[in-house]
Protein backbone atom coordinates (compact mmCIF):
# COMPACT_ATOMS: atom_id res chain seq x y z
CA UNK A 1 0.00 0.00 0.00
CA UNK A 2 1.08 3.55 -0.99
CA UNK A 3 2.28 5.54 2.13
CA UNK A 4 -0.49 8.09 1.80
CA UNK A 5 -3.46 5.53 2.51
CA UNK A 6 -1.92 3.92 5.25
CA UNK A 7 -1.53 7.48 7.44
CA UNK A 8 -4.21 6.70 9.93
CA UNK A 9 -4.81 8.51 13.29
CA UNK A 10 -6.83 7.40 15.74
CA UNK A 11 -7.76 6.63 19.47
CA UNK A 12 -5.75 4.20 21.19
CA UNK A 13 -9.21 2.49 22.12
CA UNK A 14 -12.68 2.64 22.18
CA UNK A 15 -15.51 -0.08 22.77
CA UNK A 16 -19.00 -0.54 21.28
CA UNK A 17 -21.17 -3.07 22.87
CA UNK A 18 -19.36 -3.07 26.22
CA UNK A 19 -16.75 -4.40 27.44
CA UNK A 20 -14.44 -7.18 28.74
CA UNK A 21 -11.78 -9.73 27.76
CA UNK A 22 -14.04 -12.41 25.97
CA UNK A 23 -15.12 -15.68 25.95
CA UNK A 24 -14.80 -18.99 24.25
CA UNK A 25 -18.42 -19.71 23.90
CA UNK A 26 -18.93 -17.88 20.59
CA UNK A 27 -21.36 -14.86 22.49
CA UNK A 28 -18.12 -12.35 22.30
CA UNK A 29 -16.62 -10.53 18.68
CA UNK A 30 -13.53 -8.59 19.36
CA UNK A 31 -12.28 -6.34 16.51
CA UNK A 32 -9.76 -4.05 15.80
CA UNK A 33 -9.19 -1.73 12.91
CA UNK A 34 -7.33 1.38 12.14
CA UNK A 35 -9.92 3.29 9.82
CA UNK A 36 -11.02 7.03 10.26
CA UNK A 37 -14.92 6.69 11.51
CA UNK A 38 -15.17 9.30 8.54
CA UNK A 39 -13.72 7.83 5.62
CA UNK A 40 -15.36 5.43 3.58
CA UNK A 41 -13.89 2.14 5.33
CA UNK A 42 -14.59 3.57 8.78
CA UNK A 43 -18.18 4.52 7.79
CA UNK A 44 -18.42 0.83 6.09
CA UNK A 45 -16.97 -0.99 9.09
CA UNK A 46 -19.75 0.99 11.28
CA UNK A 47 -22.09 -0.35 9.26
CA UNK A 48 -20.79 -4.33 9.23
CA UNK A 49 -20.84 -3.88 13.25
CA UNK A 50 -24.37 -3.03 13.32
CA UNK A 51 -25.18 -5.34 10.58
CA UNK A 52 -23.51 -8.57 12.44
CA UNK A 53 -25.40 -6.91 15.95
CA UNK A 54 -28.53 -7.69 14.13
CA UNK A 55 -28.00 -11.16 13.01
CA UNK A 56 -25.98 -12.26 16.33
CA UNK A 57 -28.53 -11.07 18.76
CA UNK A 58 -26.74 -12.64 21.39
CA UNK A 59 -23.29 -11.79 20.38
CA UNK A 60 -21.38 -9.06 22.57
CA UNK A 61 -18.99 -7.03 19.92
CA UNK A 62 -15.81 -5.15 21.58
CA UNK A 63 -14.44 -2.92 19.03
CA UNK A 64 -11.47 -1.36 19.83
CA UNK A 65 -10.13 1.42 17.57
CA UNK A 66 -6.34 1.02 16.62
CA UNK A 67 -3.77 3.08 14.60
CA UNK A 68 -1.96 1.69 11.81
CA UNK A 69 1.15 2.08 13.56
CA UNK A 70 -0.06 0.82 16.67
CA UNK A 71 -0.65 -2.61 14.98
CA UNK A 72 2.05 -2.96 12.69
CA UNK A 73 4.05 -2.31 15.85
CA UNK A 74 2.68 -4.95 17.99
CA UNK A 75 0.72 -7.42 15.99
CA UNK A 76 3.47 -10.15 16.51
CA UNK A 77 3.21 -10.08 20.36
CA UNK A 78 0.11 -9.69 20.77
CA UNK A 79 -1.24 -12.10 18.69
CA UNK A 80 0.99 -14.71 19.78
CA UNK A 81 -0.77 -13.98 23.50
CA UNK A 82 -4.12 -14.66 25.08
CA UNK A 83 -5.23 -11.08 24.16
CA UNK A 84 -5.16 -11.87 20.42
CA UNK A 85 -8.47 -10.10 18.71
CA UNK A 86 -11.11 -12.51 16.84
CA UNK A 87 -10.43 -10.49 14.03
CA UNK A 88 -8.51 -7.04 12.93
CA UNK A 89 -7.85 -5.34 9.64
CA UNK A 90 -4.23 -5.88 8.90
CA UNK A 91 -1.35 -4.02 5.91
CA UNK A 92 -0.77 -6.70 3.28
CA UNK A 93 2.66 -7.79 2.04
CA UNK A 94 5.59 -10.50 2.81
CA UNK A 95 6.77 -8.28 5.76
CA UNK A 96 3.31 -7.84 7.25
CA UNK A 97 0.99 -10.57 6.50
CA UNK A 98 3.45 -12.68 5.10
CA UNK A 99 5.35 -12.89 8.03
CA UNK A 100 2.35 -13.65 10.90
CA UNK A 101 1.39 -16.60 8.75
CA UNK A 102 5.00 -17.58 8.37
CA UNK A 103 5.55 -17.48 11.94
CA UNK A 104 1.94 -19.59 12.86
CA UNK A 105 0.08 -16.73 13.56
CA UNK A 106 -2.55 -16.32 11.19
CA UNK A 107 -5.53 -18.59 10.75
CA UNK A 108 -5.22 -19.95 7.28
CA UNK A 109 -8.88 -19.44 5.62
CA UNK A 110 -8.26 -20.85 2.40
CA UNK A 111 -11.42 -23.49 2.94
CA UNK A 112 -13.67 -20.71 4.26
CA UNK A 113 -12.87 -18.81 1.16
CA UNK A 114 -13.64 -21.27 -1.06
CA UNK A 115 -16.92 -22.19 0.66
CA UNK A 116 -18.26 -18.71 1.13
CA UNK A 117 -17.44 -17.94 -2.39
CA UNK A 118 -15.80 -15.20 -1.15
CA UNK A 119 -12.44 -15.69 -4.53
CA UNK A 120 -15.19 -15.59 -6.70
CA UNK A 121 -15.87 -11.87 -6.02
CA UNK A 122 -12.29 -10.92 -6.87
CA UNK A 123 -10.06 -11.17 -9.50
CA UNK A 124 -6.59 -13.23 -9.22
CA UNK A 125 -4.23 -10.02 -9.46
CA UNK A 126 -6.77 -8.64 -6.49
CA UNK A 127 -5.89 -11.84 -4.50
CA UNK A 128 -2.72 -11.91 -4.30
CA UNK A 129 -1.83 -9.95 -1.58
CA UNK A 130 -4.32 -12.45 0.40
CA UNK A 131 -2.47 -15.49 -1.07
CA UNK A 132 1.11 -16.59 0.54
CA UNK A 133 3.38 -19.98 0.30
CA UNK A 134 5.45 -21.48 3.34
CA UNK A 135 7.65 -18.71 3.12
CA UNK A 136 5.25 -16.39 3.84
CA UNK A 137 5.56 -14.62 -0.23
CA UNK A 138 2.66 -13.22 -1.25
CA UNK A 139 1.19 -15.04 -4.68
CA UNK A 140 0.93 -18.42 -2.86
CA UNK A 141 -1.72 -20.91 -2.66
CA UNK A 142 -3.22 -20.63 1.13
CA UNK A 143 -5.56 -17.54 1.73
CA UNK A 144 -4.17 -15.61 4.85
CA UNK A 145 -6.40 -12.36 4.84
CA UNK A 146 -9.87 -11.11 2.60
CA UNK A 147 -9.16 -7.85 1.23
CA UNK A 148 -12.59 -5.51 0.82
CA UNK A 149 -11.56 -2.95 -1.33
CA UNK A 150 -9.36 -2.33 -3.84
CA UNK A 151 -6.26 0.68 -4.31
CA UNK A 152 -4.56 1.67 -7.66
CA UNK A 153 -2.77 4.61 -9.58
CA UNK A 154 -5.21 6.78 -11.70
CA UNK A 155 -4.82 9.89 -13.56
CA UNK A 156 -6.64 13.14 -11.80
CA UNK A 157 -7.63 15.75 -14.35
CA UNK A 158 -8.80 19.30 -13.98
CA UNK A 159 -11.26 19.41 -16.61
CA UNK A 160 -11.37 23.36 -16.48
CA UNK A 161 -7.92 23.36 -17.34
CA UNK A 162 -8.10 21.03 -20.30
CA UNK A 163 -11.06 23.29 -21.54
CA UNK A 164 -9.26 26.73 -20.92
CA UNK A 165 -6.02 25.52 -23.03
CA UNK A 166 -7.86 23.54 -25.85
CA UNK A 167 -6.31 20.46 -24.51
CA UNK A 168 -7.34 16.47 -25.49
CA UNK A 169 -7.81 14.25 -22.45
CA UNK A 170 -5.34 11.37 -23.09
CA UNK A 171 -5.99 7.81 -24.11
CA UNK A 172 -2.90 6.42 -24.60
CA UNK A 173 0.92 7.29 -23.96
CA UNK A 174 1.34 9.18 -27.65
CA UNK A 175 -1.76 11.60 -26.93
CA UNK A 176 -0.69 12.03 -23.16
CA UNK A 177 2.80 13.50 -24.17
CA UNK A 178 0.90 15.33 -26.91
CA UNK A 179 -1.21 16.93 -23.87
CA UNK A 180 1.33 17.67 -21.54
CA UNK A 181 3.54 19.35 -24.74
CA UNK A 182 0.79 21.45 -25.15
CA UNK A 183 0.37 22.67 -21.35
CA UNK A 184 3.82 23.44 -21.62
CA UNK A 185 3.73 25.31 -24.54
CA UNK A 186 0.49 27.32 -22.91
CA UNK A 187 3.19 27.85 -19.99
CA UNK A 188 1.64 25.50 -17.52
CA UNK A 189 4.07 22.94 -15.97
CA UNK A 190 1.35 20.06 -16.89
CA UNK A 191 2.42 16.85 -13.82
CA UNK A 192 2.02 17.40 -10.23
CA UNK A 193 4.83 15.88 -8.53
CA UNK A 194 6.45 15.19 -4.92
CA UNK A 195 10.41 13.79 -4.71
CA UNK A 196 10.75 13.95 -1.53
CA UNK A 197 8.12 10.97 -0.74
CA UNK A 198 6.22 8.14 -2.89
CA UNK A 199 5.04 9.83 -6.20
CA UNK A 200 8.03 10.61 -7.71
CA UNK A 201 9.22 6.73 -7.14
CA UNK A 202 5.77 6.12 -8.52
CA UNK A 203 6.10 7.87 -11.30
CA UNK A 204 9.38 5.88 -12.57
CA UNK A 205 7.80 2.51 -11.79
CA UNK A 206 4.56 3.87 -14.06
CA UNK A 207 7.00 4.65 -16.47
CA UNK A 208 8.99 1.15 -16.51
CA UNK A 209 5.50 -0.37 -16.66
CA UNK A 210 4.98 1.58 -20.20
CA UNK A 211 7.55 -1.12 -21.69
CA UNK A 212 7.18 -4.33 -18.93
CA UNK A 213 5.28 -7.89 -19.94
CA UNK A 214 3.11 -9.04 -16.73
CA UNK A 215 5.78 -11.56 -16.79
CA UNK A 216 8.54 -8.80 -15.99
CA UNK A 217 6.31 -7.63 -13.08
CA UNK A 218 6.14 -11.00 -11.74
CA UNK A 219 9.77 -11.69 -12.13
CA UNK A 220 10.23 -8.54 -10.42
CA UNK A 221 7.59 -8.68 -7.57
CA UNK A 222 7.28 -12.13 -6.54
CA UNK A 223 10.89 -13.04 -7.92
CA UNK A 224 10.10 -15.53 -10.42
CA UNK A 225 13.15 -14.65 -12.76
CA UNK A 226 15.80 -12.21 -12.70
CA UNK A 227 15.52 -8.50 -13.31
CA UNK A 228 18.31 -6.62 -15.35
CA UNK A 229 18.02 -2.93 -14.01
CA UNK A 230 19.86 -2.31 -16.96
CA UNK A 231 17.61 -3.58 -18.78
CA UNK A 232 14.79 -1.74 -21.34
CA UNK A 233 12.02 -1.06 -18.41
CA UNK A 234 14.01 0.58 -15.91
CA UNK A 235 16.53 2.51 -18.45
CA UNK A 236 13.73 3.77 -20.90
CA UNK A 237 12.21 4.49 -17.30
CA UNK A 238 14.80 6.55 -16.19
CA UNK A 239 15.75 8.05 -19.60
CA UNK A 240 12.33 8.87 -20.14
CA UNK A 241 12.08 10.72 -16.91
CA UNK A 242 14.74 12.80 -17.73
CA UNK A 243 13.36 13.74 -20.68
CA UNK A 244 10.31 14.94 -19.12
CA UNK A 245 12.41 17.01 -16.62
CA UNK A 246 14.47 18.68 -19.45
CA UNK A 247 11.12 19.52 -21.35
CA UNK A 248 9.27 21.16 -18.21
CA UNK A 249 6.76 18.28 -17.66
CA UNK A 250 8.12 17.62 -14.12
CA UNK A 251 9.12 20.94 -11.87
CA UNK A 252 12.98 20.17 -10.74
CA UNK A 253 12.07 22.01 -7.82
CA UNK A 254 9.27 19.91 -6.81
CA UNK A 255 12.56 17.46 -5.97
CA UNK A 256 11.73 17.86 -2.66
CA UNK A 257 7.98 18.53 -2.40
CA UNK A 258 5.85 15.45 0.12
CA UNK A 259 2.91 13.76 -1.20
CA UNK A 260 0.38 16.02 0.43
CA UNK A 261 2.36 19.26 -1.60
CA UNK A 262 1.68 17.21 -4.62
CA UNK A 263 -2.06 16.91 -4.07
CA UNK A 264 -2.05 21.04 -3.36
CA UNK A 265 -0.95 21.59 -6.82
CA UNK A 266 -3.54 19.91 -8.63
CA UNK A 267 -6.91 21.08 -5.60
CA UNK A 268 -5.08 24.35 -6.04
CA UNK A 269 -5.91 24.66 -9.59
CA UNK A 270 -1.84 24.81 -10.52
CA UNK A 271 -1.18 21.43 -12.25
CA UNK A 272 -3.80 19.83 -14.73
CA UNK A 273 -2.52 16.06 -14.25
CA UNK A 274 -2.06 14.25 -11.05
CA UNK A 275 -1.32 10.46 -11.53
CA UNK A 276 -1.45 9.46 -7.84
CA UNK A 277 -3.53 6.43 -5.76
CA UNK A 278 -7.39 6.48 -4.84
CA UNK A 279 -6.84 7.56 -1.57
CA UNK A 280 -6.91 11.10 -2.46
CA UNK A 281 -10.53 11.08 -4.14
CA UNK A 282 -12.19 11.64 -0.70
CA UNK A 283 -10.39 14.25 0.28
CA UNK A 284 -11.15 15.55 -3.26
CA UNK A 285 -14.24 15.30 -3.56
CA UNK A 286 -14.67 17.69 -0.57
CA UNK A 287 -11.66 20.24 -0.75
CA UNK A 288 -12.48 20.66 -4.62
CA UNK A 289 -14.63 23.92 -5.35
CA UNK A 290 -13.07 25.85 -7.54
CA UNK A 291 -13.34 23.63 -10.68
CA UNK A 292 -14.58 20.59 -12.02
CA UNK A 293 -12.37 17.22 -11.77
CA UNK A 294 -12.78 13.45 -13.10
CA UNK A 295 -10.69 10.64 -12.83
CA UNK A 296 -9.76 7.93 -16.09
CA UNK A 297 -7.08 5.14 -16.00
CA UNK A 298 -3.54 6.33 -16.20
CA UNK A 299 -2.96 6.38 -20.35
CA UNK A 300 0.51 5.57 -20.49
CA UNK A 301 0.78 1.75 -19.86
CA UNK A 302 -1.90 -1.08 -19.55
CA UNK A 303 -0.99 -2.04 -16.02
CA UNK A 304 -1.08 0.29 -12.76
CA UNK A 305 0.41 0.58 -9.27
CA UNK A 306 -1.80 -0.95 -7.34
CA UNK A 307 -3.44 -4.39 -5.62
CA UNK A 308 -6.73 -5.23 -2.98
CA UNK A 309 -6.63 -3.50 -0.31
CA UNK A 310 -5.38 -4.19 3.32
CA UNK A 311 -7.50 -7.18 4.76
CA UNK A 312 -8.94 -8.71 7.54
CA UNK A 313 -7.09 -11.68 9.31
CA UNK A 314 -8.44 -14.12 11.81
CA UNK A 315 -5.72 -14.73 14.54
CA UNK A 316 -4.42 -18.51 14.88
CA UNK A 317 -5.59 -17.74 19.25
CA UNK A 318 -8.87 -16.17 18.15
CA UNK A 319 -11.13 -17.67 20.43
CA UNK A 320 -14.19 -17.31 18.29
CA UNK A 321 -13.37 -17.86 14.79
CA UNK A 322 -16.81 -18.49 13.30
CA UNK A 323 -17.85 -15.48 14.16
CA UNK A 324 -15.03 -13.69 13.19
CA UNK A 325 -15.64 -15.69 9.36
CA UNK A 326 -19.55 -13.98 10.16
CA UNK A 327 -17.98 -10.47 10.39
CA UNK A 328 -15.23 -10.96 7.31
CA UNK A 329 -18.69 -12.12 5.52
CA UNK A 330 -20.74 -9.27 6.14
CA UNK A 331 -17.97 -6.88 4.55
CA UNK A 332 -18.16 -8.62 1.80
CA UNK A 333 -22.04 -8.36 1.48
CA UNK A 334 -23.53 -6.55 -1.42
CA UNK A 335 -25.23 -3.97 0.84
CA UNK A 336 -21.63 -3.20 2.37
CA UNK A 337 -19.76 -3.30 -0.70
CA UNK A 338 -22.26 -0.82 -2.08
CA UNK A 339 -21.47 1.66 1.00
CA UNK A 340 -17.81 1.12 0.14
CA UNK A 341 -18.40 2.81 -2.87
CA UNK A 342 -20.75 4.86 -2.69
CA UNK A 343 -18.63 6.69 -0.26
CA UNK A 344 -15.28 7.11 -2.48
CA UNK A 345 -13.92 3.68 -2.29
CA UNK A 346 -13.25 0.82 -4.18
CA UNK A 347 -15.36 -2.49 -3.43
CA UNK A 348 -14.27 -5.11 -4.68
CA UNK A 349 -17.65 -7.32 -4.71
CA UNK A 350 -20.02 -5.05 -6.48
CA UNK A 351 -19.55 -3.32 -9.98
CA UNK A 352 -19.65 0.12 -10.59
CA UNK A 353 -23.70 -0.36 -12.38
CA UNK A 354 -24.80 -0.63 -8.68
CA UNK A 355 -23.30 3.10 -7.31
CA UNK A 356 -25.21 6.10 -7.76
CA UNK A 357 -21.94 8.70 -7.11
CA UNK A 358 -21.44 9.44 -11.00
CA UNK A 359 -17.73 9.83 -9.98
CA UNK A 360 -17.20 6.97 -8.05
CA UNK A 361 -18.62 4.97 -11.00
CA UNK A 362 -15.58 6.36 -13.13
CA UNK A 363 -13.24 5.39 -10.31
CA UNK A 364 -14.90 1.63 -10.12
CA UNK A 365 -14.84 1.09 -13.56
CA UNK A 366 -11.26 2.23 -13.84
CA UNK A 367 -10.20 -0.23 -11.55
CA UNK A 368 -12.28 -3.15 -13.00
CA UNK A 369 -10.60 -2.39 -16.07
CA UNK A 370 -7.17 -3.03 -14.79
CA UNK A 371 -8.81 -6.05 -12.87
CA UNK A 372 -9.95 -7.87 -16.09
CA UNK A 373 -6.89 -7.16 -17.56
CA UNK A 374 -4.83 -8.57 -14.39
CA UNK A 375 -3.09 -5.16 -15.17
CA UNK A 376 -2.25 -4.36 -11.21
CA UNK A 377 1.21 -4.61 -10.56
CA UNK A 378 1.67 -3.75 -7.42
CA UNK A 379 4.16 -1.07 -5.55
CA UNK A 380 7.84 -0.39 -6.51
CA UNK A 381 9.23 -0.93 -3.32
CA UNK A 382 7.18 -3.81 -2.10
CA UNK A 383 10.03 -6.91 -3.39
CA UNK A 384 12.85 -5.54 -0.94
CA UNK A 385 12.21 -4.75 2.72
CA UNK A 386 13.39 -0.93 3.41
CA UNK A 387 13.21 -0.50 -0.91
CA UNK A 388 10.69 2.80 -0.09
CA UNK A 389 13.73 4.90 0.89
CA UNK A 390 16.14 3.42 -1.46
CA UNK A 391 13.84 4.41 -4.54
CA UNK A 392 12.84 7.76 -3.27
CA UNK A 393 16.74 8.80 -2.86
CA UNK A 394 17.25 7.07 -6.49
CA UNK A 395 14.03 9.26 -7.83
CA UNK A 396 15.82 12.57 -6.07
CA UNK A 397 19.25 11.64 -7.41
CA UNK A 398 17.39 11.77 -11.16
CA UNK A 399 15.79 14.87 -10.02
CA UNK A 400 19.16 16.50 -9.35
CA UNK A 401 21.02 15.55 -12.37
CA UNK A 402 22.22 12.04 -11.34
CA UNK A 403 23.19 10.33 -14.58
CA UNK A 404 21.28 7.15 -15.81
CA UNK A 405 23.39 4.63 -15.02
CA UNK A 406 23.97 5.64 -11.52
CA UNK A 407 20.78 5.84 -10.90
CA UNK A 408 19.99 2.06 -12.46
CA UNK A 409 22.77 1.16 -9.90
CA UNK A 410 21.35 2.68 -7.32
CA UNK A 411 18.20 0.96 -7.99
CA UNK A 412 19.75 -2.55 -8.23
CA UNK A 413 21.68 -2.77 -5.32
CA UNK A 414 19.45 -3.21 -2.67
CA UNK A 415 17.34 -5.50 -4.47
CA UNK A 416 20.13 -7.29 -5.80
CA UNK A 417 21.54 -7.96 -1.88
CA UNK A 418 18.60 -9.22 -0.82
CA UNK A 419 18.02 -11.59 -3.21
CA UNK A 420 21.01 -13.17 -2.57
CA UNK A 421 20.56 -13.25 0.76
CA UNK A 422 16.89 -14.42 0.93
CA UNK A 423 16.90 -18.27 0.43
Amino acid sequence: MAAASIAVTAPLATACGGSGTGAEDGKTLRLWHYEDKDGALGKAWAAAIAEFKKTHPGVKVIFEQKTFEQIQQNASMILNSDSAPDVLEYNKGNATTGLLAKQGLLTDLTSVVEERGWDKKMSKSASVTARYDADGEMGGDKWYGVPNYGEFVLAYYNDDLFKKYDVTKPTDFASLETALAKFKKAGVTPLANAGNDYPASHWLYLLALAKASRTWVDDYQLYKGKVDFHGPEWTWAVKKYEEWLSKGYFDKKDVGLKGADMSEQFVSGKRPIMVSGNWWFGGFTTDIKDFTWSVAPYPGAKMTLGSGGNQWVIPTKAKNKKLAEDFIGITMSDKIQKLIGENGNVPLAVKSDQITNARSKQLIDAFDQYQKSNGLAFYPDWPVPGYYDALVAATQNLMNGASTDSVLDELAAPYEKYLSTRR
